[in-house]
C-alpha cells in the first residue's frame, strides 16, 4: 500500500509540475528582463497571488 501512494504522489506531482510549467517560464522571462530587485518582488507577488 505504501508503494501504491507513492507511485501516485509521483504522478501527482508530476501533472503539477506541467500543470505550471508555462506560467512559471513566463514569469522567469519577466523578471529576468527587470533590473531592480523590487520590481522583480513585485512581479514575484502578483503572479503568485500576493496582497
Amino acid at each position: 500500500m505504501a508503494r501504491k501512494s507513492l507511485i501516485e504522489r509521483e504522478k501527482k506531482r508530476k501533472k503539477l509540475e506541467q500543470k505550471y510549467y508555462l506560467i512559471r517560464r513566463s514569469s522567469k522571462k519577466e523578471i529576468s528582463k527587470v533590473p531592480s530587485l523590487s520590481q522583480k518582488w513585485e512581479i514575484h507577488l502578483s503572479s503568485a497571488g500576493g496582497s
